[in-house]
């Protein structure tokens, strides 16, 4: 049995834990705010330029461009944004693991598929399993602006646009709410996912020069927005799993140091009855 000692000496340690813990949660969920909103926020501008470019798109006229055309797919380009820390529960093994079965599940070899990561923790997670990581960025801030990305985010759409891999998929974590986040596929490029009901709602515009012009401007920053978007998405999701880690640590902490408490009342009562008994032998011995 451990001795009085070494059980306060751990009641005080996870104290200590606890005090780190729920500071990194109250952190975390002033972090997830701002995250939220900046989310939210761009939205607005994200479904405008998706109308704009579906009502191009779609309109039946003659614009056309390399970006919306599929074509054979002989090697394919995988975005994964993941988290630069960890203590945040499975939000970064989950997404990898997703990813992972899927490159085992379509590709044989390692020149049919790219890897394009933003988070040291997909870094570090591919390469150790020499998988080609071609590009990658890390040090995003916790509220990220697209300058933060803007080089990655084009070399991404450029390697489309060069023929150097055939289609596109970002692979992040959706947020749903503070305690749900969805690990979440998205095919970027070639861009061919425009509903019916998008192109019915959308307004009526006229083109100045024309479409194809207003197209090879547009598309490019296009796709560029879908890997911000997301990158903001990831980046609430982030905030709502570490806080939900950190909450769930401060719990088993309580947990731990309420069990150990009781092991202490007991063996500092087993050690008084001990004495007392030492004593009355003692006394009685006398006699």
């Amino acid at each position: 049995m451990a001795s009085l000692r070494d059980i306060k000496g751990r009641i005080t340690s996870t104290k200590k834990t606890k005090q780190i813990t729920k500071a990194m949660e109250m952190v975390s969920a002033s972090k997830l705010n701002r995250a939220e909103q900046n989310a939210k926020n761009f939205v607005p501008y994200s479904e405008k330029i998706q109308e704009v470019v579906s009502s191009i798109a779609q309109g039946g006229g003659d614009a056309s461009h390399p970006m919306l055309e599929s074509r054979d797919v002989k090697r394919t380009g995988y975005l994964v944004i993941t988290s630069d820390r960890g203590l945040a529960g499975a939000y970064n093994s989950s997404i990898l693991r997703k990813v992972y079965q899927q490159i085992h599940q379509h590709h044989t070899a390692a020149n049919e598929y790219t890897l394009i990561t933003i988070g040291r923790v997909g870094r570090d997670f591919f390469r150790k399993r020499n998988m080609p990581v071609d590009m990658d960025i890390t040090g995003i801030s916790d509220q990220p602006d697209f300058a933060d990305i803007k080089d990655i985010a084009s070399d991404a759409v450029q390697l489309f646009s060069d023929g150097e891999i055939d289609q596109l998929y970002i692979y992040y974590n959706h947020y749903v709410s503070a305690i749900t986040q969805e690990v979440t596929e998205k095919k970027v490029l070639p861009l061919t996912d425009f509903s019916e009901e998008k192109k019915a709602a959308s307004s009526s515009y006229e083109y100045e020069p024309d479409q194809e012009s207003i197209l090879e401007v547009l598309l490019p920053q296009y796709a560029e927005s879908l890997i911000y978007g997301a990158l903001l998405d990831s980046k609430a999701s982030e905030h709502a799993a570490r806080m939900t880690a950190m909450k769930s640590a401060t719990d088993n902490a309580d947990d731990l140091i309420g069990d150990l408490t009781l092991s202490y009342n007991r063996a500092r009562q087993a050690a008084i009855t001990q004495e007392i008994t030492e004593i009355v032998g003692g006394a009685a011995a006398l006699e």
